[in-house]
C-alpha cells in the first residue's frame, strides 16, 4: 500500500490583535498542492452519485409513472435525509479520534460500499416486474433515493471536513475552489454517459415502466468510480492527531472530551451561520426545482412532448444530462481559472456575481426553445452553482475556531437542505397555479435566485480569520 500524503510541515503564521489586544498566532501548516489535490479529488467520486441523481431521478420517477404533480414528495426525502445525517456525522466525527484511520476517513470507509450498492438498485426500481406506476415500483424508488442520499451524505462530510480541520486561511479559497471544480468534474464525467452510452448503441429507450438501458449502465459506472476515488483518498490522506490538531487551533486537548448537543451548537452558532443560511434558502431553493422540472422542460421547450415513454421525452432526458455537463465544464472552468485567483476579501461580490448569473440562467432555459442555445444558460447555471458553494462554505469556516467544527459544518448543511425541502413543499402550491408548467417553475427558480442576489446583503461578517484564541 501506498504510504499516505501528509501534510506539507511549512507553517505560515499570522499574528493580528485579538479582542483583548493580545497577538494571536494562526499556526495551520501551509499544505502542499499535491496533499489539497488528495484531500479534494475523491470528490470527484461522490459527485458522480449526485449528479446522476440530480440529472437522471426526475427521468426516472416519471418513467416508472409517478404524476408530475406529485413529483416533489419524492425530491423531498434526499434533502431530509441530508438534514439527519450531515450533522450527526459531523457530531460524532468530532468525537472519534483515531491515530489508525483518522476523524473523518471512517465515515467514508462505511459510505462509500453502500452509496455504491444502492446506485446499482436505484435506476432497477421498474425492473422488478412490479407495474408501471405501482405502488410497489414507486415506494421501492423512494426508498432506494432515500439511502443513495443517507449514504452519499455520509461519504461527502468527509471530504467537506477535513479542509475545516487541516486548511489554514490563504490556502481555504484555493481548496474548496478546487473541491467544488472537482466535483462539477464528477459531475460532468457521470451526466454524459447516458448520452455516449445511446451513441454507442446501448437502448435508450424501454417498454412502459422501465429505465433505460443507458441510465442504468451510467450509474453502474458512477458506482465504480464512486469507490475507487474513495478508497484513494483514504490511503492517501493522513488526518492530523488529535495533539497535533489542538495544537495548529490553539484549543485545549481537554476539549475532544466535550460533547456538547446539537441545539447548544445551535445556540451558540457564529452570526455568519444564519447570515448565509439566509441566502441559501433562495438559491438552494432555485436549485431543487431545475433538478425536479428540467427534463420535463426541456422535453415540452424543445421535443414538444410529455409522454415519459415517448424517445422525445428520453431524448430530452439524454440532453439535460448533456447540460449538466456543460455546466459542469463552465463551472470547472470557472473555478480554476478565476476563484481559485480571487481575494478572500472579496467573497460578498463573487458570492452576488454567482447568484446574478444563477437567475440569468434560469430565465434562459424559460425562454429557450433551441436545444444547442440552451448550452449558454447552463454555463451560467454552472457558474452559478460553483460560486455559491465556494463563497458560502468559505465566509461560514472562516468564523469557526476548530471545536465542533464537524457537528458545524453538518448544521450548517442544513441550510442547504431545508430550501429544498420548503421548495418541494411549495411546488404543490405553485405548480397548479401556473397550469402545471415545468418551464414555468424554471422561471420561478430564476426569480427567487434574483431575489438572493439582494438577500447577500444581509452577510456582515466577511473577514477572513487569521488566528484562534484558546480560552483561558
Amino acid at each position: 500500500m501506498e504510504s499516505k500524503v501528509r501534510p506539507s510541515t511549512t507553517i505560515k503564521k499570522k499574528s493580528v490583535p485579538s479582542k483583548s489586544g493580545t497577538q494571536i498566532t494562526n499556526s495551520l501548516p501551509s499544505l502542499s498542492l499535491k496533499t489539497i489535490f488528495a484531500m479534494t479529488f475523491g470528490f470527484f467520486g461522490v459527485n458522480m452519485a449526485f449528479s446522476l441523481q440530480s440529472s437522471q431521478m426526475g427521468r426516472i420517477f416519471q418513467t416508472i409513472g409517478a404524476d408530475p404533480t406529485k413529483l416533489g414528495f419524492f425530491f423531498i426525502l434526499p434533502p431530509l435525509a441530508g438534514m439527519v445525517v450531515q450533522p450527526l456525522v459531523g457530531k460524532y466525527s468530532d468525537l472519534t479520534w483515531s491515530n489508525k484511520f483518522g476523524r473523518r476517513m471512517p465515515y467514508l470507509m462505511i459510505g462509500a460500499p453502500i452509496a455504491a450498492l444502492v446506485m446499482v438498485l436505484l435506476p432497477n426500481a421498474g425492473s422488478f416486474g412490479f407495474g408501471y406506476a405501482s405502488i410497489a415500483a414507486l415506494t421501492f424508488g423512494a426508498i432506494a433515493i432515500l439511502f443513495m442520499d443517507l449514504s452519499s451524505n455520509v461519504c461527502m462530510q468527509p471530504f467537506k471536513m477535513i479542509i475545516g480541520d487541516m486548511v489554514n486561511e490563504d490556502q481555504k479559497d484555493l481548496a474548496w475552489s478546487w473541491q467544488q471544480s472537482f466535483s462539477n468534474l464528477g459531475g460532468v464525467i457521470a451526466t454524459i454517459f447516458p448520452f455516449l452510452l445511446t451513441m454507442l448503441g446501448v437502448a435508450n429507450v424501454a417498454k412502459q415502466g422501465e429505465v433505460p438501458l443507458s441510465v442504468r449502465l451510467s450509474f453502474y459506472i458512477g458506482a465504480a468510480i464512486l469507490l475507487a476515488t474513495s478508497i484513494y483518498t483514504i490511503i492517501k490522506v493522513r488526518e492530523y492527531d488529535p495533539d497535533s490538531y489542538a495544537k495548529y487551533h490553539h484549543i485545549d486537548t481537554s476539549i475532544h472530551q466535550e460533547k456538547p448537543s446539537l441545539w447548544t451548537l445551535v445556540k451558540k452558532a457564529p452570526r455568519s451561520f444564519w447570515e448565509v443560511s439566509f441566502v441559501q434558502l433562495f438559491d438552494w431553493f432555485a436549485f431543487q426545482y431545475l433538478w425536479t422540472y428540467a427534463t420535463g422542460a426541456i422535453a415540452k421547450n424543445v421535443w414538444n412532448t410529455a409522454d415519459t415513454a415517448s424517445a422525445g421525452y428520453q431524448a430530452a432526458g439524454n440532453w439535460y444530462g448533456i447540460l449538466t455537463c456543460v455546466q459542469s465544464v463552465a463551472a470547472v472552468a470557472w473555478g480554476f481559472l478565476v476563484l481559485s485567483k480571487t481575494s478572500p476579501f472579496k467573497r460578498k461580490f463573487w458570492f452576488r456575481i454567482g447568484l446574478f448569473s444563477g437567475a440569468l440562467g434560469f430565465i434562459g432555459v424559460f425562454f429557450t426553445h433551441n436545444q444547442y442555445l440552451l448550452i449558454l444558460p447552463f454555463c451560467l447555471i454552472g457558474i452559478s452553482y460553483l460560486t455559491m458553494q465556494t463563497e458560502a462554505f468559505s465566509i461560514f469556516t472562516s468564523s469557526l475556531d476548530g471545536k465542533n467544527e464537524g457537528a458545524y459544518m453538518g448544521l450548517f448543511n442544513c441550510g442547504i437542505c431545508l430550501p429544498q425541502i420548503i421548495a418541494s413543499l411549495a411546488s404543490f402550491i405553485i405548480f397548479p397555479l401556473i397550469n402545471k408548467s415545468m418551464p414555468g417553475m424554471i422561471l420561478v427558480a430564476g426569480i427567487v435566485m434574483l431575489l438572493g442576489v439582494f438577500a447577500v446583503g444581509v452577510i456582515k461578517e466577511d473577514t477572513p480569520q487569521t488566528g484562534f484564541a484558546s480560552k483561558k
